[in-house]
């Protein structure tokens, strides 16, 4: 009897099966760069990235100086809100407006969920 290989995955290599397969599709342009959404079991962390030039645009995460003063846990959906807050905010100044959202293999669900309503509320368009 055959064993099913999804099974045999960690749930990590899983994640990044799905993620390769998500990159294949969503390609960030210079006019409209990849919101990447990286979730650890203590932190979020999210980057602006333009594919073309294949460089950070902006960064924000629940580990920088700026954002730890506000958090008292990094990995719950009020740090997810913050930095996408955050993360919104950076995007703008730097003169971005609208970004293709990457949820990184991860279940648009909870923390990345929060983290990409709280961009749009902050006035980035997805």
């Amino acid at each position: 009897m055959a064993t099913d290989p999804v099974r045999n995955l960690s749930r990590n290599a899983h994640r990044q099966r799905i993620h390769s397969r998500v990159r294949m599709r969503v390609v960030g342009t210079p006019e409209r760069p990849r919101l990447c959404v990286y979730r650890s079991n203590g932190n979020i962390y999210a980057q602006v990235i333009d594919d073309h030039a294949g460089r950070t645009l902006v960064s924000a995460s629940s580990v920088d100086k700026a954002t730890r003063k506000d958090l008292k846990i990094g990995s719950n959906t009020a740090a997810a809100k913050v930095i996408g807050k955050s993360i919104a905010e950076r995007a703008r100044a730097a003169g971005i407006e609208q970004v293709v959202f990457d949820r990184g293999g991860y279940m648009y669900h909870g923390r990345v969920e929060a983290l990409a309503a709280a961009a749009r509320e902050a006035g980035l368009k997805f």
